[in-house]
This record gives structure tokens, sequence and C-alpha cells, in this order.
């Protein structure tokens, strides 16, 4: 079995809204009162959940609580979760940026951290001598680092102004020197938090192959958070998803993104969630599945799509073609339909208030995951109604 080389136990970090630190002597004093007598510390025990999207009652927040994980000597972890769930908050704690309120980590080896862009990087600095600083700050000898100088830099792309102040770089090249500075000089933890997101792709691509290549080759450890959920799944075979500060999911990562990516609110015909387009003349109102409104459909079992209309038009309208298109949970194209594919000649008269469109599948090819629809629909004057994502579905595991 492989060693343990991280382990966090009732992890919890709690803020105070508004202020720096505790905000005010009293409640330090009175915190310190409560320490010297061996008591719990008093605010312990107020406190809300870190919500960001609800107002609260209380000025102190946990930003996490009760975080328990462990990880194992080259295993790769995802972390994900929406925008302030507290992914990085916790990274922040690992790297020792700043202190838990409760809890333990235990670490076995060195962690080098690529929490934001140009982070330990001096803009007055060179490339080449940010490298030696990056090293140091990461506990390396400079001999180690001049050992791994010239694979940096080619690495990092930025060879013809690796002698360039950093400041005259672009975020996407600091991110490539900080990426190679931090892979090469072989941490046994490495900690990366959505910076790739500013690199292009080709470096997206060769930083998620060397993050591969640090874990089975050389039996390093990384955490990795993003929102690319094709990258976390390409990278990570077992993820933790947070929310609102606390763990509600860890496992596999495919489990893992399903739940991270169906937790919102369901994509429905509202006008306030989608996103949409046309003249207005025609407009799609309701998608009914199976005749009734689930959001279930069986895999390799038969499923009826039904788009119903409402027709505002004072106009008729010939040669009305209709397609929409089905979409993986990560944006993919996986199917396209159209009645064109039907040689279905379809028009409408001002005296038609409403009509439907039927789409018979005799098989459904999808594995059990979330899916969307977007729709398009077109006359010979033009785009009548176009939405993207206009209703979420759910596939399960069938023949």
């Amino acid at each position: 079995m492989s060693e343990i080389i991280l382990k966090v136990e009732n992890l919890s970090k709690q803020y105070r809204l508004g202020t720096i630190s505790t905000g005010t002597i009293s409640h330090d004093l009175n915190r310190w009162w409560h320490k010297i007598r061996g008591k719990e510390d008093p605010y312990l025990r107020i406190g809300e959940t870190n919500d960001r999207s609800s107002k609260g009652e209380s000025e102190y927040v946990w930003a996490l609580k009760d975080i328990n994980f462990e990880v194992k000597k080259g295993e790769v972890l995802g972390i994900i979760g929406k925008n302030g769930a507290g992914k990085s908050t916790l990274l922040k704690i690992l790297s020792q940026v700043t202190s838990p309120t409760t809890g333990s980590i235990k670490t076995r080896g060195r962690i080098a951290s690529l929490l934001e862009v140009g982070t330990g990087f001096h803009p007055e600095m060179t490339g080449r001598e940010n490298i030696f600083l990056n090293g140091a700050i990461l506990g390396m000898t400079k001999k180690e680092i001049k050992s791994k100088l010239e694979e940096i830099i080619e690495f990092s792309g930025c060879e013809r102004y690796i002698d360039t102040p950093v400041k005259r770089y672009s975020s996407g090249m600091k991110v490539r020197l900080a990426f190679a500075v931090a892979a090469f000089l072989e941490p046994d933890i490495l900690v990366v938090d959505e910076v790739l997101a500013v690199g292009d792709a080709e470096f997206q691509k060769k930083a998620i192959g060397k993050m591969q290549d640090i874990s089975q080759g050389d039996g390093r450890t990384v955490l990795f958070v993003s929102h690319n959920m094709t990258a976390v799944e390409n990278l990570c075979p077992k993820s933790i998803l947070l929310k609102n500060g606390e763990i509600v999911f860890q496992g596999k990562t495919d489990i893992a993104i399903q739940k991270h990516l169906s937790s919102g609110e369901e994509t429905k015909l509202n006008e306030d969630l989608i996103s949409r387009r046309g003249t207005g003349q025609v407009k799609l109102t309701q998608i009914e599945i199976n005749s009734f409104n689930t959001d279930n459909i069986r895999s390799g079992k038969n499923a009826l799509i039904e788009f119903i209309f409402d027709n505002l038009s004072d106009q008729n309208h010939s040669n009305i073609r209709f397609d929409f298109r089905i979409d993986d949970a990560m944006g993919q194209r996986l199917f396209w339909f159209s009645t064109s594919m039907f040689d279905k000649n379809i028009s409408l008269s001002t005296n038609q208030p409403k009509f439907k469109l039927s789409f018979d599948i005799p098989k459904v090819h999808l594995n059990s995951g979330t899916y969307y629809i977007t729709t398009h629909l077109s006359s010979s004057i033009g785009v009548l109604d176009w939405i993207q994502n206009a209703r979420q579905f759910s596939v399960e595991p069938g023949d």
C-alpha cells in the first residue's frame, strides 16, 4: 500500500467579515483568556456556513469546515467546486500561506505552490534571476537550480526573453516560467490552482503532460484545482468536491464532476437563465421528454423528445427548419438532429397559435451523465428562435 504523503484532519478556517484578523483587541483578549485557562476559543461556536449567495446574520463565517482527506504518494487529486466553495483557501492553508483555525495537516516532503499568476516573482528582476529566486523560496540550493536551469528555460518557451525583466512579461509568460520552475525543481507535493487557465492551449497540454510525468514517472503528488472539467478528468483519477466550505463528495473524478455540474439550477425555459436570440415571432416554450416533464433517459432505451412552440407572428412562414444538438456536461457536441435530414418541409400560418415537433430516438447511445439540449429554429426570413442549453437532462445506466 502506498504511503500517505498528505493527511488533513478536521481542518477548518474561520474569518470575520469586513476586518483583518479578529478585528478588535477585546476579541483577541477574550481568545487569549480562554486559551490560558485551557478552554475552547469562544468564537468557534458561532459562525455561519460559507454561502456567498445568501445574506447571513453572523459576522463570522466558516470558509472551510471539518475537511478530512488523505493523499498517497504519486497520486493526483482534483479539487473542484463553484467559486467561493473554499478551494483556494484550502490550498493556501496547505501551502502555509495562511494558518487553519482548527485541525491539522501532516505532510512528508517539500510543497511547491502555484496559487496566483506571478506569485514570488520580482518584477524588476529578469526571468533567469527569478528562477533562482523561486528555487530558493522552494528550498533548493543554487547547485540544484543550475543543474535544471536549461530544462526550465526550454520548457517555459521564454528563452528569448529570459534575460528581460519579468515586468515586461505577459501573464501567460509568467505562468509558463512559474510552472516550469515548480515542476522541474522536484517538489514532493505540487499544488496548482487554476493558473493554467491563463496559458494558451499548447502550454496547457504541455503542463498537463508534465504533471502526469511528475506523478507517474517520478512518484510525486499533485493537487490540481481547475474549473476546466476536461483537464481535471484527464489528469485526476480521484477528486474531492467542495460546496460552501465543506466536502460533499470524494471519490472517482467522473462521479465528482457529474455531481458538481448537476448541483446548480436545472436549465428550464427561463429567460433569466438561458442564452436566447431570434426575431421572437415564434418561440420555444417547453421541451418534454418521453411525453412528460422528466429529466431522465435510460441508456440504450427509446427516447421521445418533443418541442412545443408559441406562434406570435402576424405573417405566414414557409421552409421552416428546426435543428437541435445534444452536448455533454463539458460543452462538447455529441449529436445533431435536423428536420432537413428527413426532407420535412414545415410551413406555419397565422391561425396556428401553437405547434409541436417530435423526435423519436429508438436507442439512446449515451453513457450515464448530464447533458444539455441547444435548439435552432429558422425560416426563409432568418433565425426565429435560438436557445443555448434550453434543457438539461440526465441519462441513467441501462442496457
